[in-house]
């Protein structure tokens, strides 16, 4: 494993970061997600994200218990609020009741008196800025967060954001964006913006949902109990990408991979980090098998040829658009 600074911090993290979106306690089971977490470990991950709302909390839960006696000091976990955790008004959202209360929640879930990271996981429109930044401001400066993130959030927000931590002299660091080589939103104006802040990238989805992998094949149904069959567990994120254009484009990649001595998955993995402004890329797995062969994308480059050739294959399909960098008008 390799690590890099966290934005312009001083907080290093590994390279590739393992999370728990779609996986722990909802589509596997508690003993293969602690399983795959040993295995993050033992390939010499550090770095664990996870949010309140996966799985209804229960991510969080799964995680403190397969993280369980590990040395504090050795990992960096992230968290994230935002979304609803609870049916009440105030369950969701960036208010300070919401983001005081489930600091709280959070902390208890996980098992520990801290997080590394606290992140806002979209922009809440319905809350002023100046009371999120506020209310994280509390949070740092008793010790239960580090360092604060963002997710998701555009180029004008973040800027703003950071003038915001700054005035409070607190460590806003980091954005978690998706993307892949088939999602560079971010390109246009929040790498740009974020180089100039000192913000690093930790991003999710490297591998456009699995597409990338180049397990889903132009012409044919998605392989039983795949991402792509299951509505519960991601099935409308990946519906963007499953069109036999994008497919076939994705299978031309393969040659690709195959010279530069790499599977779909390092490869997609190995991209994203080619970019200097990304700090960690995440992925998830179901089996612990999946951590292996991801993580011997960390140290990889890839070189100019190999990144033009990619390039040339997928920039058809390639979304740039930066206004698809979205949050919600009204809290859900």
């Amino acid at each position: 494993m390799e690590f890099r600074h966290l934005g312009r911090s001083g907080l290093m993290v590994s390279e590739i970061s393992y999370g728990n979106w779609i996986t722990h306690g909802s589509q596997v089971e508690e003993d293969a997600a602690v399983a795959c977490v040993r295995a993050a470990l033992d390939s010499g991950i550090t770095t664990f994200d996870t949010a309140d709302v996966y799985a209804g909390t229960r991510a969080e839960s799964v995680l403190g218990r397969a993280l369980k006696g590990e040395r504090r000091e050795g990992l960096e976990i992230f968290t994230k609020v935002y979304w609803p955790t609870g049916p009440g008004r105030n369950d969701r959202g960036l208010s300070r009741k919401h983001i005081m209360e489930s600091i709280d929640g959070s902390l208890r879930r996980l098992q520990t008196d801290h997080v590394d990271l606290y992140q806002a996981h979209r922009y809440d429109y319905s809350t002023p800025l100046e009371e999120t930044m506020e209310a994280f401001a509390d949070v740092v400066r008793s010790g239960k967060a580090h360092y604060i993130g963002v997710s998701e959030w555009r180029a004008s927000q973040l800027r703003e954001a950071h003038a915001l931590a700054r005035e409070l002299r607190i460590p806003l660091i980091s954005n978690q964006p998706q993307y892949s080589m088939l999602w560079r939103v971010i390109e246009t104006e929040v790498i740009p913006t974020s180089e100039e802040l000192g913000v690093g990238q930790i991003v999710w989805s490297p591998m456009a949902q699995g597409v990338l992998s180049g397990k889903y094949l132009p012409g044919q149904p998605p392989p039983a109990g795949s991402r792509a069959t299951d509505e519960k567990s991601g099935a409308g994120f990946i519906a963007r990408f499953m069109t036999d254009d994008v497919l076939t484009r994705v299978q031309r990649l393969k040659p690709l991979a195959e010279q530069a001595g790499l599977t779909m998955p390092q490869l997609a993995v190995a991209w994203v980090l080619q970019n200097p402004n990304v700090s960690s890329a995440i992925v998830g797995a179901s089996r612990p098998e999946q951590v292996h062969d991801n993580v011997r994308a960390a140290g990889v480059r890839l070189d100019a040829d190999l990144l033009k050739a990619i390039d040339e294959i997928v920039e058809p399909v390639t979304e740039r658009d930066p206004a698809k960098t979205e949050s919600p008008a009204q809290r859900p």
